[in-house]
């Protein structure tokens, strides 16, 4: 197996990527290719130990956090592009390698992606994907931010997507597919998820119905479906809630004596929680429906995010998750009336 790591994506790059090549080389036999600025990138590797299995490919150009618009949009389509994310996009779609992965500009890799993989025949928009920790395990939430204005077929799609990911990977059996409201009920919602709620219920996925968020962390479904602007709010605002209480518990727990003792026999505990609610720990997140495996990790990805980067790559090439979703999205929009909504 080949997975592909984008060396000029983490915001402390490429240091991380290259110790987390070494170490996911050797942890699991795989060959890993580095894609950035060869000289740089051979300068630092002479240094580690064990990377025999770690290949360079030069790519001296960066798509940064600053590009945006048009010179984005060149950045990630022109056909002899020099950036990290291009090249190492384009060793994937020649069959070059099997997985690529990059904790670089979440835009940028979302056009390039498409620009240069094209997006499997009958998905109108590849969402990206998130598994978010809740009651007994976690839920895959889709779309998290690739697309803010979404029809009621895309929010389908999604769910198709989603399940078949649950399932593949995830080894869910059946898994229960929920559209996030504002509410439980049924006709609950904007006229985009009442409109989306009427395809689901028709469709042969496990559709449980509405999600409110309390159902989401409760742990109700395994599959979340939204549009990417609210998905992206409910991600940040969840980041950001969870920082915010883990800050509150650090303090009250170091305020006296007594505390501190508390905090001390509950760490195991704690340590616990903080790998539950740690991104690192998941690694990245999928970009489903192009025809390729991209991963997109967080940019504050450290290298052991980027080791559990290429460990959830592996495990999609290994499930073989591009075919199971093609073959899924066939099946279920030639046997289920999507209903066009303008």
């Amino acid at each position: 197996m080949r997975i592909v790591l984008d060396s000029m994506g983490s915001d402390a790059c490429p240091e991380p990527e290259i110790q987390a090549a070494v170490e996911a080389s050797g942890l699991f036999g795989d060959e890993i290719v580095l894609v950035g600025p060869e000289e740089r990138l051979k300068k630092r590797l002479i240094s580690e130990a064990n990377s025999a299995r770690v290949r360079i490919i030069n790519a001296p150009e960066v798509i940064t956090m600053e590009d945006k618009g048009l010179k984005l949009a060149l950045k990630a389509k022109r056909p002899r592009a020099q950036n990290s994310m291009a090249i190492g996009i384009d060793l994937l779609k020649n069959g070059q390698a099997d997985a690529f992965v990059t904790a670089g500009n979440t835009g940028g890799a979302l056009v390039t992606a498409f620009y240069r993989l094209g997006i499997i025949h009958g998905v109108e928009r590849p969402a990206l994907t998130a598994l978010f920790p809740v009651s007994g395990g976690h839920c895959v939430v889709l779309d998290i931010g690739a697309n803010p204005d979404c029809k009621p077929e895309h929010l389908y799609q999604f769910a198709v997507m989603g399940s078949v990911y649950a399932e593949t990977v995830l080894s869910i059996h059946k898994p229960r597919v929920g559209l996030l409201s504002n509410g439980e009920e049924a006709g609950k919602g904007n006229q985009l998820i009442k409109d989306a709620y009427l395809i689901l219920e028709k469709s042969d996925l496990n559709f449980v119905g509405n999600l409110e968020g309390k159902e989401l962390f409760g742990g109700f479904a395994d599959v979340a479906v939204t549009d990417g602007f609210t998905g992206n709010v409910l991600l940040k605002s969840s980041e950001a809630v969870a920082k915010f209480i883990t800050e509150i518990l650090r303090k009250e727990l170091n305020a006296n004596m007594r505390t501190k003792i508390g905090a001390l026999l509950a760490k195991p505990a704690f340590s616990r929680l903080k790998q539950l609610m740690d991104p690192g720990e998941v690694g990245a997140a999928p970009l489903l429906g192009v025809n390729g495996l991209v991963y997109i990790g967080h940019g504050r990805s450290d290298s052991h995010a980027l080791v559990n980067a290429i460990r959830v790559a592996r495990q999609a090439v290994e499930a073989d998750l591009l075919s199971a979703i093609d073959i899924a999205i066939q099946d279920r929009l030639a046997s289920v009336p999507v209903r066009r909504v303008s």
